[in-house]
């Protein structure tokens, strides 16, 4: 049988939010998760090859994953709203893909600005099996959303980013409870961009412990 992928509309705060759903390659799902794009006023969207990888590398843990467009971009209704409405728009997401996947564990996973509101939902909803930061922007000041945090955490980062250096990450892991699994993949900047397949390969990674 044929996975399902799905295009649909989610309800959303501030009008519908374009959505797409995609069943793992074989068999059924395993759990759930959410994957959250980056910044939206930086050309962010459900389909930046980050997020896509992010959703693959996922899907073949057995995930069935949810990716959305927040409030303003592409095809989503409303008008970008400083991080607080995009955090309303991937709760409406999240509770979309609870309700259609009741009795599965979930995880909510996001790259860049996505990153940050993938961990303002896990310090929210201990309930959550994982959650997945990748590209976290060190480089913000407000960090007091991280803790206090029940939800096990795993940071996926280029070992070169100009919005969160790796020495950076590395002592802001050390100051977090759990600790957070902190998974540095070699390339040469912020997305990835010359080593996309083992992003990946550190996504399974991340999946395969939930």
């Amino acid at each position: 049988m044929a996975r399902r992928i799905e295009t649909l509309f989610v309800p959303g705060p501030a009008g519908r939010l374009e959505a797409l759903l995609e069943e793992p390659e074989d068999g059924e799902p395993r759990y759930a998760a959410l994957v959250c794009h980056p910044h939206p006023q930086h050309g962010g969207t459900m389909h930046t090859k980050v997020v896509y990888r992010i959703a693959r590398g996922l899907r073949k843990t057995g995930a069935v994953v949810l990716r959305f467009n927040y409030r303003g971009v592409n095809l989503s209704e409303g008008v970008y709203a400083d991080g607080v409405g995009e955090l309303e728009d991937a709760r409406a997401c999240l509770a979309f893909l609870r309700e259609r996947y009741p009795d599965l564990p979930f995880v909510v996973a996001g790259f860049s600005f996505g990153s940050r509101i993938a961990l303002q939902l896990a310090g929210q909803l201990p309930e959550m099996r994982r959650a997945i930061a990748v590209g976290f922007p060190t480089k913000y000041p407000d960090k007091s959303y991280l803790e206090p945090c029940a939800v096990p955490r795993t940071f996926i980062h280029s070992t070169i980013d100009v919005h969160g250096p790796m020495v950076e990450l590395e002592a802001l892991a050390k100051t977090l409870s759990g600790p957070p699994t902190v998974d540095f993949v070699v390339s040469k900047d912020h997305f990835f961009v010359d080593a996309l397949d083992a992003f990946e390969q550190a996504v399974v990674r991340a999946g395969e412990t939930i």
